[in-house]
Formats: C-alpha cells, structure tokens, sequence
C-alpha cells in the first residue's frame, strides 16, 4: 500500500480515522525506528522496550504534533529521545567500563540470538557505544538511515554545521576504537 503522509496526517486529526492511521503510521515506521534504536541501545528486547515506548508517546501526544516537520521527524526526534533516556537508566543502574573486553558490547552481540552479524559488525556496534549520546545519534541518522543533514537538524534541534561536527568527529573516533582494537 502506498503511504501518503498528508492523507496519514489528515486521518491521524480525524477521531473517527484516528486509530487506523495509527496502525499505518506503525506498520510504516516500526522497522526503521527499530534499527535506529537498536543501534543505540544494542540488545533486541531492550529496543523492543523502546519502540513500544515510542509509539506510546507518539499516540499520546497526537495532538501536539505541530505540522511543520515531516510525521517521520517528530518519530525519529521521539526516538532519539527515548533512547537517550533508556541509556541514562541504564547507566545509573550499572556503570561497565568501555575497556572491559570480556563484557564488552561485541560480545554480548555476537551472544545475542537476534544478532545477525559478524564480529566486525559487533565491533563497530561496540565503537558506536563508546561515542556520546549526541554523536552516537548522528552518526546513526546519517550512517545507517542515510538521513540528511537539514532532516537530522530538526530532528536533533541544532544546526546542519554542528551535526556535520559532530558525525566527522564520531567517524574519526569510530576508526580510531577499530583501529586499537583489531
């Protein structure tokens, strides 16, 4: 079926159309948040956890969707949101040191039964996860969603310069962590 964002929108304002747009809306956007997510916060259950946390706000918070980004900018801008809250939980809860090898993040993906990689898919997974929230995001947009410059910037709420920044630095540091670590 062909995804039409003004009809979806018009429907989505509609309470009678309200729910079955929705249902579009999921369906459309589920895969993709869930990849973007799941390079975040690593594990399948916890990006399951996430997403559903996504659409939850997204239904909940239907009304305050402004009209002046695309549907999929204020999906994303969630989130990356919910992600980098999900992280900060998990990082009060227990603090792993990123030099640990043994406990490391290419471990527990390779470990991982919903992990379809190798282990360099594994190891860059684990570089991503050394990067700060902010650059970790950016170079997942732009990496791995191949998103814009001028979409990331409404997305994360700074400017296409310091998204640009932000993803030369994580590559830089990206290539650095394989480097010192193969």
């Amino acid at each position: 079926m062909k995804y039409d964002e003004d009809d979806i929108i018009r429907q989505l304002s509609d309470p009678k159309t309200q729910r079955k747009a929705f249902e579009t809306v999921v369906r459309q956007y589920s895969e993709p948040l869930y990849w973007h997510i799941r390079r975040i916060v690593v594990t399948h259950d916890d990006a399951n956890d996430v997403l559903q946390n996504v659409f939850i706000k997204a239904w909940a918070n239907l009304g305050s969707f402004r009209h002046d980004s695309k549907l999929s900018t204020w999906l994303y801008r969630i989130a990356v949101n919910e992600s980098i809250d999900f992280q900060r939980r998990q990082k009060n809860i227990v603090s792993v040191s990123a030099d640990d090898v043994d406990s490391g993040v290419a471990n527990h993906l390779m470990a991982d039964r919903f992990f379809d990689g190798n282990k360099a898919s594994a190891m860059l997974e684990e570089a991503i996860q050394t990067l700060p929230d902010v650059q970790k995001n950016v170079f997942c947009l732009r990496y791995y969603n191949e998103m814009k410059y001028s979409e990331m910037s409404k997305v994360m709420k700074t400017t296409e310069g310091a998204l640009k920044a932000s993803y030369h630095i994580a590559v830089k540091k990206i290539a650095e962590f394989l480097k010192s670590n193969d």
